[in-house]
């Protein structure tokens, strides 16, 4: 009998948004959504569609605008870069998106996943854009909301072919959805064009739900309709957006993503049969929470995502101006004010003193995703370089943020604990500018002018979305500080929550934190 393992759905327990796969003979490639984090466009690499490590970025900066920079004030929270489209053509990868900050389309090429990446900049603005390479040399990009274009494109990919075919190719009705036709991914299957999409109907469930359109030619009519609506029996989020994939012995699946509240969403594989060359997806119209895969394709793993998440001792070669792969700052860093160098086995941020005098505006803030179901990540801080006005910590990035640190005083350090916390109204209120949220005071204590040891524990449970923090007193033994604090997911920031290392200046600049010791457990 041949061996089984199982793959259990999300088959990425993290913020992986946006979702798109590609096969190269026996490697699969994935890409998903950054936004606000740097280095962007990460692309991961499986050979199972079970165990999945990085194989690379696409970008480590993108415009330098100020806003990219957390400069002057401003920032590009739940904006940046949104749904790719990965590509391999002729022995070339393609990552092509939009920036919804810049509102420009840019297109990236390697010979190598790991790249270096050449980017180019595509005029005009296709939202939600998908690439496609026919195989008689013309190329095509399907992008929009509610109406969906197809637009021809030149051979070199430089804009739109003159005299292309341009042509809206699907178009809903503003009446019954919520969320419009988007998310496209346009691939080409046994000779028939494919557009797959997500879409958000007023009737019946009024969750996300996939669908897809087929037709013969790209000039041609597309037929098609929502096709797929399930929700894993989680909270009546559906699992939509993403396109299809074969493996070499010829099974398909599609890769989807289902929002997993405060934790993000999170990308999902779901079995797909064919009927008369339209795709079933589920099987008797369900999601499985799981399902067996023989041993040839995939391989056993007690953690299928081991290598996206990590603890860190800091230790890198001198100079090092990149870090493990699971890291990503909070907008673009700025290489002359952190540091891996300085202080060996130790993450320094310096205080730059050009507006990063809050959490949420804090530069060379290092990041991690936080993954299913109960993270513990824990680091110690050294604050002996710290100046008045200067707060360092580890935090839970998000729009209601919190944090626990060490803040310098005139008179000495505190720990503290500071959070965010809005309901529905506030939260609605603050987007339309009518309010702004305070940052609370939760917790406060003397401490020496030693190193802390922090503790942030969160719970991704149903229904729960929360976490604790905790520092190590004098005696070794830790204590919580603060309340349990409510997680959310919102618009502001479009994001999974995520563990942060901070560093900023309420006053004067150039003082600096030591970060040591970063782990990361996961617990059921």
């Amino acid at each position: 009998m041949e061996d089984q393992v199982h793959i259990s759905n999300p088959i990425i327990p993290a913020d992986f948004p946006d979702p798109e796969v590609i096969r190269v003979e026996n490697d699969y490639y994935l890409i998903s959504t950054t936004m606000h984090m740097f280095p962007g466009g990460v692309i991961l690499h499986s050979r199972d569609l079970l165990r999945w490590s990085y194989a690379g970025t696409v970008f480590d900066r993108l415009d330098l605008t100020p806003a990219q920079c957390l400069q002057n004030g401003q920032n590009i929270y739940g904006q940046g870069m949104w749904a790719a489209t990965l590509r391999y053509h002729q022995g070339r990868f393609y990552v092509i998106f939009v920036a919804n900050d810049t509102h420009q389309t840019y297109l990236f090429s390697a010979s190598q996943i790991s790249g270096p990446w050449h980017k180019t900049i595509l005029p005009g603005f296709y939202h939600d854009c998908s690439l496609l390479f026919d195989d008689d040399g013309r190329v095509y990009l399907v992008y929009g909301n509610t109406d969906i274009h197809l637009t021809e494109l030149k051979a070199d990919l430089s804009g739109p072919k003159p005299q292309g075919l341009d042509r809206i190719i699907i178009q809903d009705d503003p009446h019954n959805f919520k969320l419009g036709y988007e998310g496209a991914h346009f691939q080409k299957i046994r000779g028939k064009y494919y557009v797959s999409l997500i879409h958000w109907p007023r009737q019946g469930r009024q969750r996300r739900t996939q669908a897809i359109f087929v037709s013969d030619r790209p000039d041609g009519e597309f037929h098609g309709q929502d096709v797929f609506d399930d929700d894993l029996g989680y909270h009546n989020c559906g699992l939509a957006q993403g396109g299809l994939i074969d493996t070499p012995d010829g099974r398909w699946f599609a890769l989807l993503f289902q929002d997993h509240g405060a934790a993000g969403r999170m990308p999902c594989l779901v079995p797909v049969s064919w009927d008369n060359d339209f795709p079933v997806l589920g099987i008797d119209g369900k999601a499985p929470h799981g399902f067996a895969l023989s041993q040839d394709l995939s391989m056993t793993a007690s953690d299928p995502a081991a290598e996206l998440y990590g603890s860190d001792d800091f230790v890198y070669p001198e100079g090092s101006t990149s870090l493990k792969p699971f890291w990503q700052w909070n907008h673009t860093p700025d290489p002359a004010f952190w540091s891996v160098s300085a202080r060996p086995s130790h993450y320094r941020i310096k205080t730059q003193g050009q507006g990063d005098n809050s959490f949420l505006a804090a530069r060379n803030t290092l990041t991690q995703r936080l993954f299913l179901t109960k993270p513990v990540v824990t680091v110690t801080v050294d604050p002996q370089a710290l100046r008045p006005g200067d707060s360092a910590g580890l935090g839970l990035l998000q729009g209601d943020y919190a944090w626990i640190g060490l803040t310098c005083y005139e008179h000495g350090l505190k720990i503290e604990l500071r959070r965010r916390s809005r309901e529905d109204w506030q939260y609605e209120a603050e987007l339309n500018g009518d309010t702004a949220v305070p940052e609370a005071l939760a917790g406060s204590l003397n401490w020496p002018d030693k190193p802390l040891s922090l503790r942030l524990s969160a719970d991704f449970s149903p229904g729960i979305d929360s976490c604790r923090f905790s520092y190590q007193d004098l005696r070794g033994q830790w204590m919580r500080l603060g309340p349990v604090h409510t997680l959310y997911y919102r618009l502001d920031h479009f994001m999974g929550a995520r563990a942060a290392l901070f560093c900023f200046s309420r006053s004067e600049p150039g003082g600096w934190a030591d970060f040591s010791q970063f782990t990361y457990t996961l617990h059921d």
